[in-house]
């Protein structure tokens, strides 16, 4: 039951029995599953979604700002409001494959992510990564992206430990445009 309300697999027994578990359904959520936008193969015209992001307006792309080598850009399945990735243009999979010019504007954006998403939702901590390889978890591991996510004091709450989901109080279009709008020049 949410909000009072029973939902109509519920009213059924859910996917089994009947039994005393609350159930969101999270349809939305099985494009990533399923591994819809996943590149077919480790090549730059093999379907990669992040060398054809670029091509796209900003607010279509959701990119938040556009540097000479990389660019940033809000995740779609993120973990909270404001998780976005640091991209480089050029198709590579590998860290130690980015060149000195890459490296650099990829640590800039990451500062300017920092502040960008501290000045629009009060970011207090930042979790800031990379997934090397489909063996370490990425996702799209044949073009390298560093992850900022933001968290805030008691962000963790009953939804992601209990239900394995995550609350996002806002649409990707509002907080790819308050994060644009924040964005240091």
């Amino acid at each position: 039951m949410l909000n009072g309300m029973t939902s109509e697999p519920e009213q059924r027994g859910g996917a089994g029995g009947p039994d005393a578990f609350q159930r969101l359904w999270t349809p939305h959520r099985m494009a990533y599953i399923q591994g819809e936008n996943k590149p077919t193969g480790p090549g730059a015209g093999d379907g990669c979604p992040f060398c054809a992001i670029p091509a796209k307006s900003d607010e279509d792309g959701l990119i938040i700002a556009r540097g000479e080598r990389a660019y940033a850009v809000l995740n779609l399945y993120p973990y909270n409001s404001g998780h976005l990735m640091l991209v480089p243009y050029r198709h590579v999979a590998d860290y130690t494959d980015l060149d000195a010019g890459e490296t650099a504007e990829v640590a800039l954006l990451t500062k300017r992510a920092m502040s960008a998403l501290r000045a629009a939702s009060g970011a207090q901590g930042f979790n800031i990564g990379m997934n090397q390889g489909d063996v370490a978890g990425a996702g799209i591991a044949a073009h390298l992206h560093q992850h900022v996510v933001p968290r805030w004091g008691g962000d963790v709450n009953f939804m992601p430990v209990v239900g394995n989901t995550k609350v996002l109080p806002q649409l990707l279009a509002d907080t790819r445009k308050l994060l644009a709008d924040a964005w240091p020049s």
